[in-house]
């Protein structure tokens, strides 16, 4: 039997600001600043939802000349429904 296993409250907090605006590319730094989780929980919480195929990734060029090329981050179709489901499950848990 496979039990399914609730998402810790920095992966709901990081997953909801991602759901605001869905088909936006958001980036690291950015979404550590919104959600107030430190970049060491951010960067692999969107390695591991990417893994999991909940998120996709593409790389960008900075709009800055000369700096790095920067990672942009947004849900895939998969990824909204899981969010939907587990802030469904949240919300009923008492």
């Amino acid at each position: 039997m496979s039990r399914s296993r609730r998402c810790s409250p920095q992966t709901l907090r990081l997953l909801g600001v991602l759901l605001q605006e869905p088909q936006a590319w958001r980036h690291g730094y950015g979404l550590s600043r919104v959600t107030g989780l430190k970049a060491g929980t951010v960067y692999p919480l969107l390695r591991r939802l990417g893994e999991r195929g909940l998120l996709e990734s593409r790389w960008e060029a900075s709009p800055q000349p000369g700096r790095p090329m920067r990672q942009g981050h947004r849900l895939t179709a998969a990824g909204i429904i899981f969010v939907r489901s587990q802030q469904a499950r949240t919300e009923a848990t008492p």
